[in-house]
């Protein structure tokens, strides 16, 4: 459904939407950047996107659609999932059922897009749905108005199960004490299958698992106490409320959970490590379970990984100017150990993989050995840690290395044997990359001598050391303010502002005469598209290069705060200057910096 550009022309002319001279200056730089020239229009501001859109539609002979205000049903709004919906601008709204009297319509579903020229999408959504697609325009409020309707409507329609299925499980499962309120024996492992398989029990557990999927959680917590029960997810690295059950509900989503994975049902008394998968929308899910006696009953945590997770790249993630050159320099060595630090759920094997992405070639064996694995890549040799079998990090990495390995990934380097073997494959002409526990970059390097590394060998092997943090990201919806003269003396305290203004004035984000008086600065604010005023994340970096001068302060035990004093001689910004950096681009808040980084 391609668009006539000299009809759309005519009518954007003839309709006194744009003068004939901003429609020429605008055809002149479309035809230099090779861009279509009502994009140039709209980024030029010189015609609205409603006003482009209506005419377009007018071109092609559709309707437009404005959907900013209109609600729409959930079973229409749910034949097009959510990731599908806002990755590529295309939402269902109207579904029209078999009319004897009209043909045209028949079982048709009318979908409102930003691109009608996006036939794959239409296609998929045709095949998905079995319903004949009847293409719409609509603008980018439209769009962003009905993609807030999935999560107020899941979360109602959530909410509705849980009560409607938690007070079935009440009846069904009876009270824990009985008429004398003596305390009931515990249910045989026979009695706790039948409730994990209770219609109730597994309806929660799957609109549990289904809503926290939707709403991107990394975790879903289940949290018994003395009188209720508790579901909390984490969302963007901070955990919300999201139900509260009658304490009953608790021993029959437990045995639910352990049976899809496959954990003991029967045992309460020690914590218990499982692990299953499912298939949702094409995309593959792992979930990584861990139960853990508490005073009240059985706490269970559910960390959510998407296995086939892809698309990152060092820039999304948040790494830019001198930083990224480091480790793209990094990635052209063929020996050597690259470290990835920082504490758990900090990013650390995302950027791991998405150097991996990078370095895969058909010319190279890369081979990982993991707890778990998180992400599936192809053409690597992928192989999960089982320390039950004996298959820990040390005993994987052995065998690894006879498997002729150009480039090996280490999950984590937790003891002095995976140090020593990691050390020892990347003295052996291998490039090795792992993750340790630290605070800071220049803590990797007594970490990994109070594992028993000698430092000849740390000068010998360590080429780069990256550490990092995940902040939440603000949404399009902020508002700007300036640092008082005061605030800013309190910044000073803690970041080298002057370093800081330097990296921005070098990179080109600010001018060479800009003061810190006159930087925006931006806070979160409450809208439909969140409660908070973030939405998603990004990293934060320090990204230390293992050189000359430091390799000897290594020789000569230099403390950590030396060895970093030198690296920000040599042009290492650090966490907190990257965080006020990226605070300046607009992308996140000081206040949420300084929640994440503590010096």
């Amino acid at each position: 459904m391609q668009i006539n550009e000299d009809q759309l022309k005519k009518f954007i002319l003839d309709g006194g939407l744009v003068s004939k001279t901003d429609f020429e200056e605008a055809s002149k730089i479309a035809e230099t950047k090779k861009q279509k020239v009502s994009n140039v229009l709209l980024s030029l501001g010189k015609i609205s996107e409603a006003d482009l859109k209506k005419t377009e539609a007018f071109v092609l002979g559709i309707p437009f659609v404005n959907l900013a205000d209109q609600k729409i049903d959930f079973s229409v709004l749910s034949l097009i999932p959510e990731p599908i919906a806002r990755n590529y601008n295309i939402v269902a709204y109207k579904k029209s059922e078999e009319n004897k009297k009209s043909k045209e319509n028949e079982n048709s579903l009318e979908v409102a897009m930003l691109d009608v020229d996006d036939l794959p999408v239409i296609d998929f959504i045709k095949k998905r749905s079995g319903l004949k697609i009847l293409p719409r325009l609509t603008d980018t409020a439209s769009i962003r108005s009905v993609l807030v309707q999935y999560r107020q409507s899941l979360t109602a329609e959530f909410q509705d199960i849980i009560q409607k299925e938690s007070s079935a499980l009440k009846i069904s499962s009876g009270d824990e004490n009985n008429s004398d309120g003596e305390k009931m024996p515990e249910k045989s492992e026979s009695e706790l299958k039948d409730l994990a398989e209770d219609l109730p029990v597994v309806k929660i557990v799957d609109s549990l698992i289904f809503h926290a999927i939707l709403q991107n959680a990394s975790d879903i917590h289940i949290e018994p106490g003395e009188s209720e029960l508790t579901v909390r997810y984490r969302i963007d690295g901070i955990l919300h409320d999201a139900m509260v059950l009658d304490k009953n509900a608790g021993s029959g989503i437990t045995a639910r959970i352990k049976v899809l994975s496959n954990l003991k049902l029967d045992e309460k008394r020690l914590p218990q490590d499982g692990r299953f998968k499912i298939e949702q929308n094409g995309e593959k899910i792992s979930f990584r379970v861990s139960t853990l006696p508490t005073f009240f009953g059985e706490k269970t945590v559910i960390r959510i990984l998407k296995e086939n997770a892809h698309g990152f790249s060092l820039e999304i993630l948040g790494f830019h100017g001198e930083g990224l050159e480091r480790i793209h320099g990094s990635l052209k060595q063929k020996t050597g150990m690259i470290l990835a630090t920082g504490p758990t759920g900090s990013g650390k094997t995302t950027t791991l993989y998405t150097m991996l992405d990078l370095l895969n070639r058909p010319e190279v064996n890369i081979s990982t050995v993991e707890d778990p694995i998180e992400y599936q890549m192809p053409r690597v040799n992928q192989t999960q840690v089982k320390p039950e079998i004996g298959l820990t990090f040390a005993n994987g990495l052995r065998s690894l290395l006879r498997q002729d390995p150009d480039i090996v990934m280490v999950g984590e380097i937790r003891d002095g044997e995976t140090a020593g073997l990691a050390i020892n494959a990347s003295l052996t002409g291998h490039l090795v990359l792992s993750t340790i526990h630290t605070n800071s970059a220049s803590g990797a390097i007594p970490r990994l001598m109070d594992m028993g590394v000698e430092p000849f060998l740390i000068t010998a092997t360590v080429k780069t050391i990256i550490a990092q943090r995940l902040v939440r990201r603000l949404t399009t919806n902020k508002e700007k303010y300036f640092l008082s003269p005061a605030e800013l003396e309190n910044l000073g305290k803690i970041v080298d502002l002057d370093r800081t203004i330097d990296f921005l004035k070098t990179e080109k984000i600010l001018g060479p005469d800009e003061v810190w008086e006159k930087v925006p600065f931006y806070k979160p604010v409450k809208s439909a598209e969140s409660e908070d005023g973030y939405a998603g994340r990004v990293g934060i970096h320090e990204v230390l290069t293992v050189t000359q001068t430091i390799r000897e302060m290594i020789l000569k035990n230099s403390s950590q705060d030396e060895i970093e004093a030198q690296a920000k001689k040599e042009g290492m910004l650090t966490m907190l200057e990257d965080g006020v950096f990226q605070a300046v681009l607009g992308q996140i808040s000081l206040e949420e910096i300084f929640r994440v980084v503590s010096e």
